[in-house]
């Protein structure tokens, strides 16, 4: 049951609350009344509140939009891209920023002295700002109307480094303090110097003190003198201020400065500053490059995939190019490059010798800065010891050059066709004298690529890249002559022919549409059928007639399927085609015939094997192919584990291995017979393109595959002499020399199920009687074929019935001139006829 409470009781002590509540309210009131009256309290609120209103306009102005100093935490700087070759040594960098990151604990403490001193004396003892530099900037700052000044400590230049921009304001001055502030909090000051020495700009294209260390002494950190450790502390300042080209003693001045702190501060003794300060700065001339040049084609065609695939700066992403720091392990293999580019340039002059000046490279205007202006072109080489020059200006028969140095000189004998501003090759002749050279117009491509795995070892797209960047070996698309005929007779092997068919040499006409009215093709240089031959005599002579015959008879439509099964290209079904009409790039014709090799399985053309980011994950790898069970922790008692085969099978294995061997005939008594002193199982197969335009060299061993063309880059005609066989395989024998030196004379191995039958060379008819020698040019040989297409172990009886009976025939017409030379011994004979078994017996054997 509820209390009951009277009315007069609820209405009282609602009143007195109320009294409450008024009396305590109006009592803090009047308090607040009684302090407003005091001046000092009013003071106080005024200055409350220009301190909120300060802090709100600071965070307004300078603080809103400021970057987190968190990010630091995970910060990664620009790095440039390491390229190595195939054994890992490094050959290359891509990099706008020279930069090499290090580790805090990696510097050496010296160095790190050398830079506080410099820069930062109190920075293990500051939160991030040092006041009393920042009160003597404010006196000279207002005192002076010029560039404002600052004492900025190592963490400000670091928040404007990393975080801010180069802006010259106060504004920018007030958000650096603000943020040094919030780096303080969050990184560590081992942090801090480890992201200032990494970062900064130190001339010379050097973005922190490793990059500088190489830039100006050419040495790592670690072994830099405390001479040279107090120079690179002068140079966040300014590196232009302490050049060493013109600037030398005023850099020394500054050194010993720096020199003479770290003493007042007892970072180093009286005896290591004195010898210090005795020392010449040291610096080398030019910072060059780390590496040596390698792989110039080769080199641009990694950069330009890996752009493709990564992108070129930071806005691509995280692995760009330019600034992602990866490691890319190539397939360049630096002494085969050597070889290549060493044996296509001999090439190139040896076509070139005796024809005259080709004309410059380039043209610039000649005025008081042609020095700088033939450096900016960047046109250089690296051949024997020619040099870039420019032609200043004729003096009677011969012209005054310049070099990029500044440097002059003069040659003689010059051509009436070179003027001032004609860029030229020249080489020293002794003293200021030069010898005009001559850089070939022609020009060409050559690739050097594995046949198991597909990846490509050397690569030259073209006399010299600083000349001309156009790489001919993976961009020129040429017409590839009788080097597309092996895929054309590969289609023919697919369609029912074997290597010893029988195929007409003799002229052969088609009608190709009412458009293209009636064609009539011929051999190289006109030459005249030679009847019924066989098709690995076809091949081997590279004889046009038979090849349209073959094609024709295979099928246009199959050949080019083919064609383009193997990566050459996409052709219509015209038979000019199967005369190497379509265009094609040396790459992808020497993978064509790697795959040959590769017993007709797919390969892909490769200059990249892996890539790694800056912190050494595998981020992108050529060879896909999974092994099961390649990682275990033991022997599981089965077989060794193998990763499956790469690519899909584009050709049967055995029409590919019988192109092969039907190819090393092409060496060994072919159109290529002078690569037969190389003395070792190659195979291989010359081209000329009509004109002739291109001539073409492709082929190798089980090991080794090359490829390589010639030709103007305007295709234009390079005589009637011109032959691949005389002009590309010396090309490919010159490389071979030296690439092969050493290695295993390993025969090409054929797949299973291949039969070697002995057959007559130029019959193509089976032998039983005979056996291959060692010569060539033998009349018996081995030859392959596929299982139930071997000719077979007799031949029709009408045909032996025929030799039987001329046999006869010759015997009895024997008999007829014995009896007339002796008419007197009339009763000598010579025996009774021979029978069958007789003349299958002189034969040798049956056919």
């Amino acid at each position: 049951m509820d209390e009951y409470i009277p009315d007069n009781q609820s209405a009282g002590t609602t009143e007195s609350l109320a009294y409450k509540l008024e009396r305590n309210t109006g009592g803090f009131i009047n308090r607040l009344e009684q302090l407003w009256q005091k001046r000092l309290f009013r003071l106080f609120l005024g200055f409350v509140a220009l301190c909120l209103l300060a802090w709100l306009l600071i965070w307004v102005i300078f603080a809103r939009d400021l970057p987190d100093a968190k990010t630091l935490q995970q910060y990664e700087p620009p790095l440039p891209t390491m390229v190595r070759a195939y054994d890992g040594e490094p050959v290359h960098s891509y990099a706008r920023e020279r930069r090499v990151q290090l580790e805090y604990a990696e510097y050496p403490a010296l160095l790190v002295r050398a830079y506080l001193a410099a820069e930062d004396r109190t920075f293990f003892e500051h939160g991030g700002l040092d006041y009393p530099g920042i009160a003597s900037a404010m006196i000279s700052n207002i005192s002076s109307s010029g560039r404002p000044i600052g004492a900025s400590t190592i963490t400000q230049q670091v928040a404007k480094n990393l975080l801010l921009t180069n802006e010259v304001s106060y504004r920018r001055k007030v958000r650096e303090a603000l943020l040094a502030y919030r780096i303080e909090e969050v990184l560590t000051k081992q942090e801090i110097l480890e992201l200032y020495l990494n970062q900064i700009f130190l001339g010379r294209n050097a973005y922190g003190v490793q990059a500088a260390a190489q830039a100006y002494f050419g040495k790592d950190v670690d072994q830099l003198a405390l001479h040279e450790m107090a120079y690179l502390a002068i140079l966040p300042k300014g590196p232009s201020n302490y050049r060493p080209e013109n600037n030398e003693q005023r850099a020394i001045n500054r050194r010993d400065w720096v020199l003479g702190r770290m003493l007042e501060n007892g970072w180093i003794k009286k005896e290591q500053h004195d010898r210090a300060v005795a020392q010449p700065l040291g610096a080398i001339r030019s910072g060059g490059a780390r590496f040596e040049r390698v792989g110039g084609y080769f080199i641009e065609e990694v950069r330009r995939q890996l752009i493709e695939q990564f992108g070129e700066n930071e806005k691509a992403g995280p692995f760009s190019v330019y600034s992602g720091g990866l490691w890319v392990r190539t397939s360049l293999n630096p002494e085969l490059q050597e070889y290549t580019k060493d044996a296509l340039r001999t090439g190139l002059l040896r076509y070139s010798s005796g024809k005259g000046w080709s004309g410059p490279i380039n043209k610039i205007e000649i005025d008081n800065k042609w020095a700088q202006r033939l450096a900016s072109t960047f046109i250089g080489t690296d051949y024997a010891d020619w040099r870039i020059a420019v032609a200043l200006k004729r003096e009677g028969n011969g012209a005054e050059i310049g070099f990029s140095d500044g440097a002059r000189g003069r040659i003689g004998g010059a051509p009436s066709g070179l003027a001032a501003g004609d860029i030229i090759a020249v080489s020293p002749a002794g003293g200021s004298n030069y010898i005009l050279r001559n850089v070939p117009k022609v020009s060409g491509g050559m690739v050097v690529q594995n046949p198991r795995n597909g990846r490509i070892w050397a690569m030259q797209g073209g006399f010299d890249d600083r000349m001309s960047s156009f790489n001919r070996a993976t961009q020129a698309e040429r017409q590839p002559g009788s080097t597309i005929k092996p895929f054309v007779y590969a289609t023919a092997l697919d369609h029912g022919m074997t290597p010893a068919t029988l195929i007409v040499d003799s002229p052969f006409c088609v009608y190709q549409s009412a458009s293209l009215g009636r064609k009539c093709f011929q051999n190289f240089g006109g030459s005249r059928g030679a009847g019924e031959q066989t098709l690995r005599w076809g091949v081997e002579q590279s004889r046009n007639l038979m090849t349209v015959r073959a094609a024709n008879d295979a099928g246009m439509e199959n050949v080019v399927k083919t064609i383009k099964t193997m990566g050459i290209g996409d052709y219509k079904p015209y038979l000019a085609f199967a005369l190497g009409a379509g265009d094609t790039t040396v790459e992808k014709l020497t993978n064509a015939y790697s795959m040959l090799v590769n017993q007709g399985r797919e390969l892909k053309p490769t200059v990249i094997d892996f890539v790694q980011d800056r912190h050494g994950k595998v981020i992108f790898r050529a060879d896909k192919r999974i092994c099961e069970d390649c990682n275990l922790d033991d022997w599981d008692g089965h077989s060794m584990p193998r990763p499956k085969p790469a690519g899909k099978q584009l050709m049967d294995p055995m029409t590919a291995y019988q192109m092969v061997n039907i190819m090393e005939g092409v060496i060994t008594r072919g159109t290529a017979q002078n690569l037969k002193s190389l003395d070792r199982p190659l195979f291989g197969k010359t081209g000329t393109a009509s004109g002739p335009t291109n001539v073409w060299f492709v082929g190798g061993s089980p090991d080794m595959v090359a490829g390589v063309y010639m030709g103007f880059d305007q295709p234009a005609n390079m005589g009637g002499y011109a032959q691949g066989g005389t002009m590309a395989a010396p090309i490919f024998k010159q490389f071979a020399e030296k690439a092969m030196a050493g290695m295993p004379k390993t025969p090409f191995i054929a797949p299973r199920g291949i039969r070697m039958v002995k057959v007559d060379r130029k019959t193509g008819k089976r032998v039983f009687g005979g056996w291959p020698s060692d010569d060539p040019k033998s009349s018996v040989i081995w030859d392959v074929f596929k299982p139930e297409t071997e000719p077979k172990r007799s031949i029709r009886k009408e045909d032996l019935l025929a030799r039987l009976e001329a046999k006869k025939a010759q015997l009895k017409a024997s008999k007829i001139a014995a009896r007339n030379r002796d008419a007197a011994n009339a009763s000598r004979n010579n025996g009774p006829a021979q029978n069958d078994s007789d003349f299958l017996q002189d034969e040798g054997g049956i056919y």
